[in-house]
C-alpha cells in the first residue's frame, strides 16, 4: 500500500514527463525555419514532417490505448519517454527531409503515442476526490514545456545549430525515464475487473461512438488540435518572418504569451469546474465551448495585426479560453465512459483529435505559400466556433443522461 501522499509525487512525475513530451514538440517548431534553411527544404516539406508526425501518433494511440489498459501504466509511460527521447536525440544525425520523416515523425511519433492515454490513466488512479485539480495542474506542464523549448530551442539553435537543440532535449528525457523507473509505481485499483473482463481492441472505440458526449466531445477536441497544431507549427515562422525576430525571440514569443494566459486559465477554470461541476454535471462541457467560443475572436486579433502588442494580446485571449476546455477533457471523459476503458476512451479520441490536427500543418503551409500565413491563421476561427455551438447543443441535450448511464450501481447495468 502506497503512502497517501504518494499520489502528489506521481503528479510531480507525470508532470515532468509531460512537460518533456511538450517541450519535445515544440524544439522542431521553434527551429522550423532554420531546419528549412539547412536543408533546402520548402514551406510544404517542412509541414508534411509535422503532418506525418500527426497522422503516425493518431494511428498509433489506439494501440497504445488498448496496451494501456492492459499493462503495467508506470512501464508504458517510462518505455515510451525513453523511446521517443532516444529518437528526438538521433535527430541530430538527421541530413534530409527522409531522415526527419523517419526520426521525427516516425520514431518519435511513435514513441509519443503511447504516453498520454497510459500517463492520463494512472493519474486518474491516483487522483479520484483530487482528480479536477490534479488534471488542471498536470496540464500546466504542457504551458511550461513550450515555453521553455520555445525560449531555450531558439537560443541553443542561434548559439550551436538546429542539431543540438534535440541533443539537449533528448539527453534530458533520457535521464528523467532512467528516474521514473526507480520512483514511479503501479496503482493497481481495477485488477479485479481486469481479471474478469478480457478487453476487447474495438471496446473503447463503441463505447466512445456510441455515447453523444464521448463523440462530441472527440469532435470539439478535434477542433482544438487542429487550430493548435497548425498555431504551434507556424507561430514562430509567423513572428520570424513577419516582424524580423530570431528563432529564439520568435520561438519564446510566439509560445510566452499564449501558455502564461493559459496557465491562469486553467487554474481558475480547474477550480471553476469543481464548484460547479458537482452540482451540474453539464457544466463541465459548456466551460468547454465558452472557452472555444470566446477565443475564437483573438485569433482573428492574432493574425490580421500589424502591431506586434496586439498580436501579443490575441495570443493571450486565445490561450487563455482554450484553457477551459484543456481543465476539464478527460475529466468529461471520465464521466461518461467506464473507467476500465478510460485508456482506451481517452487513445481513441486522442487519435481522432491528432488525425485531424495531423491536417493542418500541411494546409497551412500550402494556404502560406498562396495568401499567407495571416489569412490561414483567421480561418482557423470558424473551426472554433462551430465546434464550440455543436458542444453547447450536446452538453443540454445528452451530458447528464451520458453521466447516469455510466454510474449506475453495480447489477444495473444495460
Amino acid at each position: 500500500m502506497y503512502n497517501k501522499n504518494y499520489k502528489w509525487e506521481v503528479l510531480l512525475i507525470l508532470w515532468m514527463a509531460y512537460l518533456l513530451n511538450q517541450a519535445d514538440r515544440q524544439v522542431f517548431n521553434t527551429v522550423l525555419p532554420a531546419i528549412r534553411d539547412s536543408l533546402d527544404l520548402s514551406d510544404a516539406s517542412v509541414g508534411l514532417i509535422a503532418t506525418i508526425f500527426n497522422l503516425f501518433y493518431a494511428l498509433m494511440v489506439p494501440i497504445a490505448g488498448w496496451v494501456g489498459d492492459r499493462c503495467s501504466k508506470k512501464w508504458v509511460c517510462t518505455i515510451s519517454l525513453l523511446f521517443w527521447s532516444l529518437a528526438t536525440t538521433g535527430t541530430f544525425l538527421a541530413n534530409s527531409l527522409m531522415t526527419l520523416v523517419l526520426l521525427r515523425s516516425l520514431a518519435t511519433g511513435g514513441g509519443e503515442a503511447f504516453f498520454g492515454p497510459a500517463n492520463y490513466s494512472l493519474l486518474g488512479q491516483y487522483h479520484t476526490d483530487t482528480r479536477a485539480r490534479a488534471m488542471s495542474i498536470h496540464q500546466t506542464a504542457y504551458y511550461i514545456g513550450v515555453i521553455l523549448a520555445g525560449w531555450l530551442a531558439g537560443v541553443i539553435a542561434e548559439a550551436y545549430g538546429w542539431r543540438y537543440s534535440f541533443l539537449i532535449f533528448g539527453t534530458v528525457g533520457i535521464i528523467w525515464g532512467i528516474l521514473m523507473i526507480f520512483r514511479l509505481k503501479d496503482n493497481n485499483v481495477d485488477n479485479n475487473i481486469k481479471v474478469t473482463h478480457k478487453l476487447n481492441f474495438f471496446e473503447g472505440f463503441k463505447v466512445v461512438f456510441t455515447t453523444p458526449t464521448a463523440l462530441m466531445l472527440t469532435i470539439g477536441f478535434s477542433g482544438l488540435i487542429f487550430v493548435l497544431t497548425g498555431y504551434m507549427t507556424w507561430m514562430p515562422t509567423f513572428l520570424h518572418e513577419n516582424f524580423g525576430q530570431n528563432l529564439a525571440s520568435a520561438g519564446f514569443n510566439s509560445m510566452f504569451y499564449t501558455h502564461l494566459a493559459a496557465f491562469i486559465g486553467i487554474i481558475l477554470a480547474g477550480s471553476l469546474s469543481d464548484k460547479i461541476g458537482i452540482r451540474n454535471h453539464k457544466a463541465r462541457m459548456l466551460l468547454q465551448a465558452a472557452g472555444l467560443i470566446l477565443g475564437s475572436p483573438f485569433l482573428v486579433i492574432m493574425s490580421a495585426s500589424n502591431i506586434i502588442w496586439l498580436v501579443y494580446l490575441g495570443l493571450m485571449g486565445f490561450g487563455f479560453f482554450r484553457a477551459f476546455f484543456d481543465a476539464n477533457t478527460y475529466t468529461v471523459l471520465y464521466d461518461v465512459t467506464p473507467e476500465r476503458l478510460h485508456s482506451s476512451c481517452s487513445s481513441v479520441m486522442i487519435m481522432i483529435g491528432f488525425g485531424v490536427g495531423s491536417l493542418a500543418p500541411v494546409i497551412l503551409g500550402a494556404v502560406k505559400q498562396s495568401v499567407g500565413l495571416d489569412i490561414a491563421f483567421m480561418s482557423l476561427a470558424i473551426v472554433w466556433l462551430i465546434c464550440g455551438s455543436m458542444m453547447i447543443i450536446v452538453a443540454n441535450n445528452s451530458y447528464q443522461k451520458d453521466y447516469n448511464n455510466n454510474h449506475k450501481p453495480i447489477g444495473h447495468e444495460q
